[in-house]
């Protein structure tokens, strides 16, 4: 894989991720664009003890644009987007529209004594996975994959070595029922200046597990319980897993792990990085085998905080729909948005049932 970076017309990174070592990736950015907006702002909430990023700017972001004129196509003729190039495999580039980045204008303060407030240091990137539109993930080939995970391994050292970024989050949201703004296969990244709040629950719960247990990782025990079980196992091979967890919260919900517990992208191995990418294709074609149409859903990767409790992690992508029929959603209502408890309308092991068949 050969990689390439550059800057856009307005100063952000955009680096590309060929598959093949002679490409050229000489194009400038001929656009002329405004400079990229300030740093959002993170206001604390005393009474969940959570950061809740104010991104006023990205009221004006891109929103569901006609295909020919798709900010991630490639750059043809007179038709400037955000790759300047007409061709491409994998490219990262910065967020014009970031909840976090590294540009700070306003310094720390308060809203009240309860409520600080800080600059959202941080970064989001956008990781398009194709240069054709029409494509979707569930469409590209094994090698492909590798150089979506490969990409997503570098980003994530990078990203980690960032001062202040405590954890690193990379994702895929696929569907307007999901919240898409863009048609064009792609996902993003964030890298965040606290721990997040899921990641400080699953934390909190593997510190008290390895404690009760001596040392042992929750995630990994968890693993190897249902892989004895069976019952809710999809599909597996050599080094991964995909399971419905037994406690799954949306309709459809599977969690794809390693067996070898490691803390991060960048931590597998040449062969579980080979090996991810038929496991993961063929879960998607299931998904969207369901119902005989695309499934709307969030690909989201768990990965271990950057500086803290890396032993406590166990890399996972946690991948889920809220379609719960071929023509209902699951709404986050009362219970789950009002209280954070959710009520799953299918069963498990039936989830896991539809999806092997499937």
């Amino acid at each position: 894989m050969k990689r390439t970076a550059i800057d856009l017309a307005d100063g952000r990174e955009l680096i590309y991720f060929d598959e093949n070592d002679d490409a050229v990736r000489d194009q400038p950015d001929r656009r002329d664009l405004p400079p990229p907006p300030p740093a959002s702002q993170l206001r604390y909430d005393p009474l969940t003890d959570e950061w809740v990023a104010v991104a006023v700017h990205r009221q004006t972001r891109t929103f569901l644009p006609p295909a020919n004129e798709c900010p991630l196509d490639p750059s043809v003729g007179d038709r400037l987007t955000e790759i300047p190039a007409p061709d491409y495999d994998v490219v990262v580039f910065e967020n014009r529209f970031p909840s976090l980045s590294g540009r700070v204008a306003d310094e720390p303060g308060e809203i009240t004594p309860f409520t600080p407030v800080r600059p959202g240091v941080g970064r989001c990137e956008v990781v398009c996975f194709t240069s054709d539109h029409n494509a979707s993930f569930a469409s590209l080939p094994p090698r492909r994959v590798r150089t979506v995970l490969d990409a997503l391994a570098d980003r994530t050292e990078v990203l980690g070595e960032l001062p202040g970024v405590e954890q690193v989050f990379c994702f895929e949201n696929r569907g307007v029922e999901i919240g898409v703004t863009l048609h064009h296969p792609h996902g993003q990244i964030y890298a965040y200046p606290f721990v997040t709040p899921r990641t400080r629950a699953l934390l909190a719960a593997a510190r008290r597990h390895a404690e009760r247990t001596g040392g042992g990782n929750l995630y990994a025990d968890v693993l190897a319980a249902e892989r004895a079980t069976g019952d809710r196992v999809v599909t597996e091979n050599d080094h991964w897993t995909a399971f419905v967890p037994a406690a799954a919260r949306w309709p459809f919900e599977v969690h794809v792990a390693p067996r070898r517990v490691v803390p991060d992208i960048p931590a597998l191995s040449d062969s579980e990085r080979d090996a991810f990418g038929p496991l993961y294709l063929d879960l998607l074609r299931r998904f969207d085998g369901l119902f005989d149409m695309p499934m709307p859903y969030i690909a989201a990767w768990h990965q271990a905080p950057v500086r803290i409790d890396r032993e406590l992690g166990h890399l996972h992508l946690q991948l889920f729909s809220i379609r719960r029929a071929k023509d209902k959603l699951k709404y986050l209502a009362g219970s789950e948005s009002g209280m954070g408890v959710f009520i799953n309308d299918i069963s498990p092991e039936r989830a896991a049932e539809l999806l092997r068949a499937a």
